[in-house]
């Protein structure tokens, strides 16, 4: 029975250079991928929050249901705050499909 038994020290040590190459570069390649993935995951989630909040901005319920008379509105920082999002929007599409792209290169797989 002990012959059966193989120390897991002893083969990791009798490993050969092209062994010990391959299970590097199969851990640095899974880990890189999944952090990438993250990254990507990342970008697509502030463009939906941003998407949202821009949304938001084009709301101006009344106080409630009965009133005429709408929340506090200021013109110029409605606008102002709108031109901001909808360039960090842009800029953060420009990211991810970059990004994107840049995976599928990398690590041979579709987003």
């Amino acid at each position: 029975m002990e012959d059966e038994l193989k120390p897991r020290f002893i083969e990791s040590l009798q490993r050969n250079n092209d062994q010990i190459r391959e299970d590097r570069a199969r851990t640095i390649g899974e880990d890189s991928e999944l952090i990438y993935r993250r990254k990507v995951e990342d970008i697509e989630l502030k463009i939906k929050r941003l998407e949202r909040e821009q949304e938001g901005l084009i709301d101006i319920s009344p106080l409630d249901r009965n009133s005429l008379t709408f929340a506090d509105f200021n013109t110029e920082d409605f606008v102002q705050k709108d031109i901001e999002l909808s360039l960090t929007i842009r800029n953060l599409n420009i990211q991810l499909e970059v990004s994107e792209k840049r995976f599928e290169y990398l690590f041979g797989k579709t987003f």
